[in-house]
């Protein structure tokens, strides 16, 4: 396991900070008022997958006056439906950062158990197995790994985990489909 690369709110931090001018604290359409450990953390956690993202996994800021909105790729798994699909996604923080989630929406057609049809990701690991020690990076790859292994058992999507679990060819088509279109929506 990698180290997770967070921040103590106590602790000071190395010199060197992302690409981000003045508006590091701007929180634009968060609920929640900036704090410094928060945003502390969104530096260390965007340094992290700007000099060592996970295969696959890019992301960056959607304004650069906003620390707190990112916009990330995540390219399908090889050998599975989704491969060769570049999957966009939004992720939103607000001040209660690392102590509370980001919310995460995928920004391209989706269709899958674990991800409602208007895109926001349901992961345990997003609502009642959070932990302040994951990473915008770790959750980046759970997000990627959910692709391949969704839980059926507690759809977002119901049609799709029916489909995944009664008709899976038909499933693995929807799939194919949402990859080739994942492309016309992924130019950066």
């Amino acid at each position: 396991g990698r180290e997770a690369g967070g921040v103590n709110a106590g602790e000071p931090q190395e010199a060197a900070a992302p690409p981000t001018p003045q508006g590091a604290g701007a929180a634009q359409g968060s609920g929640a008022t900036p704090t410094r450990a928060a945003t502390l953390r969104l530096m260390s956690d965007y340094r992290e997958i700007s000099t060592d993202a996970p295969c696959g996994i890019s992301a960056a800021l959607l304004d650069d006056e906003d620390l707190y909105k990112w916009r990330a790729c995540l390219h399908g798994p090889d050998e599975t439906a989704w491969e060769g699909g570049i999957y966009t996604l939004l992720l939103t923080f607000d001040g209660t950062y690392p102590e509370c989630p980001p919310r995460v929406r995928f920004m391209c057609d989706m269709y899958h158990p674990n991800i409602y049809t208007d895109g926001h990701v349901c992961m345990d690991v997003m609502k009642n197995m959070w932990k302040p020690i994951y990473t915008a990076s770790m959750i980046l790859s759970s997000i990627q790994s959910l692709l391949t292994d969704p839980n059926v058992d507690s759809p977002a999507n119901p049609e799709a985990a029916e489909m995944l679990s009664k008709d899976p060819k038909q499933y693995r088509r929807r799939v194919r489909r949402c990859a080739e279109r994942s492309l016309e929506t992924s130019l950066l």
